[in-house]
Formats: C-alpha cells, sequence, structure tokens
C-alpha cells in the first residue's frame, strides 16, 4: 500500500513540474526577447542661433592644445577645460576652430550632447575649418565666451577689428608680421583707453606657424591677461599674412551704448570701425550662419536668415558692434563688401574681421558670418 502510495505522489510531481515547464520557458522567452531590445538615444537639440547676454558679465577662455585622440574626444576634452576654467559661470558661446579632416557637422552636436549631459543651458557654436594648428596632432582648438555670475566689465566692453598685415612673399616664419598686427591693437587699444592688462581675448590668423612660440611670447608679453588662439587659416597661402582681433575691458563707462573710434594712428575705412565701445545692458550673440552657394542671391538669403535670428532674439541687425566672416575665396568677400550694408548701418560700421578661411560644415557653404548686436 505504501508502495502505491509514494507512486501516485511521484506522477503527481511529475505532472506538475510538466505543466510549470511551458509557462517558465515563456518566461524565459519574453525575458530574453526583452533584453534583445535595442534602445534609441534622443537626437541632440541643435544649439541656438542666437541668445542675449549681458557685456558686463562676459568672460573669454582658450583651451589649451591636445593631440589626444581623435575630433571627438578632443571636441569634448576642450569643453570639459573650459567648463573646470569657467569656474561655475555659464558658458554662452564656443567657437572652435577644426584643423584636419574631421567632420565639422559633429562640432555643434558634441557641444550640444556635452551640455545637455551637464544639463546646462546651450550654447551658440561657430565651426571653422583652419589651415593648420600649432601642435602635431592637434584636431581642434576651442574658444569660449563666458556669462560671469557678477559684473567683471562694469564700463562695458571694447571690439577691436582685426590688425591685417601682409606681405607679398610666402614666408615660413611671420614674426614680423605679428609683431605689427599686435603693435596696431596695442595702437587701437590706447586710443580706446583700455590698458594692456584689460585686454581680456586676442585671437590671431597667420599664413604660416614656424615660430609659433615666440608668437605666443610676445603676446603675453604685450596683453599678460589675454586669453590667446593662433591657428593658420588657409593652407598654402602664397604670400605672408597676419590678422590678430581682440576684446577688451573699458576702463570708463563712454557717453553712448555703442560708440565707434578710429584712431588716428590707425588706417582709416568706411566699411568698418577700428574699435566699438559697447555699454548697453544687454548684446545679442550669434553662432555661424552659413551661406550656400556664392551668388549674389545666396549672399542676401545668409545675412537675411541672420537677421531674423538676432531679431527673434531681441535684437536689431542696424545695431551691430562686431561682425566676423568667413569666407572661402577671395571673389566671395568682394561680394559680402558690396552686399552687407543692406543690412548693416553704414553711417556706423562695426568692427570686423574677415579672410579667407580653409573650410565650413558643408560642402555647398561659400561663407559664414556671425555678429555682436545690441537691441
Amino acid at each position: 500500500m505504501r508502495t502505491f502510495r509514494t507512486f501516485l505522489a511521484l506522477l503527481l510531481l511529475a505532472a506538475i513540474t510538466a505543466a510549470l515547464l511551458p509557462a517558465q520557458k515563456k518566461k524565459k522567452r519574453k525575458k530574453a526577447d526583452e533584453e534583445e531590445i535595442t534602445q534609441t538615444h534622443e537626437i541632440p537639440k541643435d544649439p541656438p542661433a542666437a541668445l542675449s547676454a549681458q557685456p558686463q558679465r562676459l568672460g573669454f577662455l582658450a583651451a589649451p592644445l591636445s593631440s589626444k585622440g581623435l575630433l571627438s574626444q578632443q571636441v569634448r576634452d576642450g569643453l570639459k577645460n573650459l567648463r573646470s576654467q569657467a569656474r561655475g559661470a555659464s558658458i554662452i558661446k564656443v567657437r572652435a576652430f577644426v584643423s584636419g579632416t574631421g567632420d565639422l557637422r559633429r562640432v555643434p552636436a558634441l557641444v550640444s550632447e556635452e551640455f545637455t549631459g551637464w544639463r546646462q543651458p546651450l550654447p551658440v557654436v561657430t565651426a571653422i575649418r583652419v589651415g593648420a594648428l600649432p601642435l602635431e596632432g592637434a584636431q581642434v582648438v576651442l574658444e569660449g565666451w563666458t556669462m560671469e555670475k557678477r559684473p567683471v566689465n562694469p564700463n562695458g566692453l571694447a571690439f577691436f577689428s582685426g590688425q591685417q598685415v601682409t606681405s607679398k612673399e610666402p614666408v615660413e616664419k611671420v614674426e614680423p608680421l605679428f609683431r605689427e598686427s599686435i603693435a596696431n591693437l596695442a595702437k587701437a587699444a590706447k586710443a580706446a583707453k583700455v590698458d594692456a592688462p584689460n585686454i581680456l581675448r586676442v585671437t590671431c590668423f597667420a599664413s604660416a606657424l614656424g615660430d609659433y612660440m615666440q608668437l605666443r611670447q610676445h603676446t603675453a608679453a604685450q596683453f599678460p591677461k589675454a586669453s590667446l588662439v593662433i591657428v593658420q587659416a588657409l593652407r598654402g597661402l602664397s604670400s605672408g599674412l597676419v590678422e590678430c582681433e581682440a576684446v577688451g575691458r573699458l576702463s570708463s563707462a563712454p557717453s553712448l551704448p555703442m560708440t565707434a573710434i578710429n584712431p588716428e594712428a590707425l588706417p582709416s575705412s568706411p566699411n568698418y570701425s577700428q574699435v566699438m565701445l559697447v555699454n548697453a545692458p544687454k548684446v545679442i550673440l550669434t553662432g555661424s550662419q552659413l551661406a550656400f552657394h556664392a551668388q549674389d542671391a545666396d549672399i542676401r538669403l545668409a545675412f537675411d536668415r541672420l537677421k531674423k535670428a538676432v531679431e527673434g532674439a531681441g535684437g536689431s541687425m542696424k545695431n551691430t558692434a562686431l561682425t566676423n566672416y568667413y569666407p572661402l575665396a577671395q571673389s566671395t568677400i568682394e561680394k559680402i563688401r558690396s552686399i552687407r550694408f543692406e543690412f548693416l548701418d553704414k553711417a556706423r560700421p562695426p568692427a570686423s574681421t574677415m579672410l579667407q578661411f580653409e573650410g565650413l560644415p558643408s560642402m555647398d557653404a561659400s561663407f559664414a558670418l556671425e555678429v555682436v548686436t545690441l537691441p
């Protein structure tokens, strides 16, 4: 009898086990299917075309050059360095000078990814391809504009046009041209009553970098507190060239929100002002606006798109304090000159830098432009 009961118990246990197996297999299969589902990542948002800032709180940074990794890693490392230097201030503008074959279109996306990860507002972004950087293996150098927590420029800022100096012959070492360009910046600073330690940013574009260390040392001696970037704008220039631009802190407040200065010691032009003093409560900063193709209609369309972005942020192209142009051909420079005052105020031309560069984030682009305007 006991044997019969044991047999019935084993039979019942086998039946229960058989009934549970399909459910367990189904559960495992379902879990495996769920694990195989591919996760999708959210596409990074585009950086804004324009945003507002207070000139009294603007700061300027430059990330050090690095040869570690490829473009993506160098951009990420540069952004982290800018963030570290900012010490809690908000980075509101990033300008990237890229050398080599890395995809320029990745730069705004990388900026967006990093700032989104930091849970910080996106800055405006400009990405330009240059001929070379002064470190082997370096693919990018980054500049940053910050919004400081308190006023650091109580009297406002001076924006200095690029001081271009050229030679007829190509040169491997450009130190004589560089010294002249920096000397012209010093003359402009003196006219604007900006002391050398109050020059906050210097960016220089050269035709060669054979004597980079001497150029850097000379600039540091002239403007010891300035963040400094020096790049080769174009490969294979047939003549020597240096053009240095700057931003400085005003020692006294100008009487108007925006005042143009053209020192007698420097060439005067109806197309740009040597210095623009700005002490308005607010300015509008833009990233780069690309022009596609190089017909007159294409040039006007780029200006019109930038105008809409500026107005959307509360600014006016007629109150432009600073323009930066990045053309890819000399013929495009001439067209920009003939069209720009359809949008800008010819009676009060902005400070400006314009010279030819190596490339832009689109194969169809002919030039890029960015501005600083007032409301």
